[in-house]
């Protein structure tokens, strides 16, 4: 069996990986197979991958051999953990994101693929394998994102700083962005919670990443819903406080359609992202990873997303990238 078939092995997702010759191919799946649930697995998808999610990933060969070296190096990335379907061709690219913090999750998001539960032990050793494995892939542009780590003083803070010191050790020209969680948390008194949120966001920062991403992930009224221990407001003043803290490093954010938001609201979204000076932005569509995760209430159209992306460059974000298949790192060096 082939690295790429074993990675869908697991808890059956919406979308799988066909290989024809040395092409792996993103399908529709009909999720069989499910092992876990919870309030959302009787509902079942009503209606099937449209045509335009349906593309080639690559090739094979090249996806595999991530895949090895990411294993050998008892490593995890979001790319796989996410089943994400650009991977072959951001590995093409010379780029890829690295999961830090483990594979567990301490929050429960009803969107995503990263299993949750109680947190692993943090590695020692993995600023240096990750450092190790950018090396022998060759990449040019590193994307670093992490488990929350609801259960460690700084949050994670540290795991970035780590990690973005190993690889620079081994080669400082190397870009490095930061996708992080909110930092949120470990005080019942609100101020004290938004000191201890700065200091973890000013580690991370003072480590000069190229940009600094954090995700709102859905529109306001549907926070609640799908993320799970964040809230739009504090996702909100972390950008916002990034921008005071490191003025020289742009913001990124990326949004996901397809769980009930109307265009008014991702609008209004976008303008709220802008009153925080953010300049990115990512949007595309959510796809279901099992039945045990919140449903797709709905597939938009790739003009739909053309639309939304001239709205994004007409509110003053510098750099947009919005489609059904755009992910937070889609062509993130560019």
């Amino acid at each position: 069996m082939t690295a790429a078939r074993r990675s869908i092995t697991g808890v059956e997702s919406a979308i799988r990986f066909s290989l024809r010759g040395n092409r792996a191919t993103l399908e529709a799946d009909t999720f069989a197979g499910v092992r876990k649930t919870s309030r959302f697995s009787s509902i079942q998808p009503h209606e099937r991958l449209p045509e335009w999610l349906r593309r080639p990933l690559g090739e094979a060969s090249a996806i595999e051999r991530v895949q090895g070296l990411v294993k050998s190096n008892a490593l995890h990335t979001i790319c796989e953990e996410g089943r994400c379907p650009n991977r072959g061709e951001c590995y093409a690219a010379g780029t890829a994101t690295f999961l830090l913090g483990g594979s567990i999750c301490t929050r429960s998001c009803a969107f995503c693929q990263v299993e949750k539960g109680r947190a692993q032990a943090v590695n020692p050793l993995e600023a240096e394998k990750v450092a190790d494995a950018v090396e022998a892939m060759g990449l040019r542009y590193v994307v670093l994102t992490a488990v929350a780590r609801d259960d460690l003083d700084d949050h994670g803070a540290c795991l970035f700083t780590s990690a973005m010191g190993a690889i620079r050790a081994r080669n400082p020209l190397i870009a490095i962005e930061v996708l992080t969680p909110d930092f949120w948390g470990g005080h019942s008194d609100s101020q004290k919670a938004v000191s201890a949120q700065r200091e973890r966001l000013a580690t991370v920062l003072n480590a000069a990443p190229v940009c600094f991403n954090h995700n709102l992930e859905t529109v306001k009224r549907l926070q609640r819903e799908v993320r799970r221990g964040a809230t739009y407001e504090r996702s909100l003043g972390l950008l916002a406080a990034a921008r005071t803290l490191a003025p020289a490093i742009p913001t990124k954010s990326g949004l996901m359609l397809g769980l009930g938001e109307s265009r008014d609201e991702v609008i209004e979204t976008m303008r709220d992202l802008r009153a925080v000076d953010c300049q990115r932005l990512t949007i595309g569509q959510y796809l279901r990873p099992s039945l045990a995760h919140i449903p797709v209430a709905r597939y938009w159209h790739p003009d739909e997303f053309e639309d939304l992306g001239d709205v994004a460059r007409e509110l003053g974000f510098a750099v947009v990238r919005s489609g059904p298949l755009v992910r937070s790192s889609y062509h993130a060096a560019d």
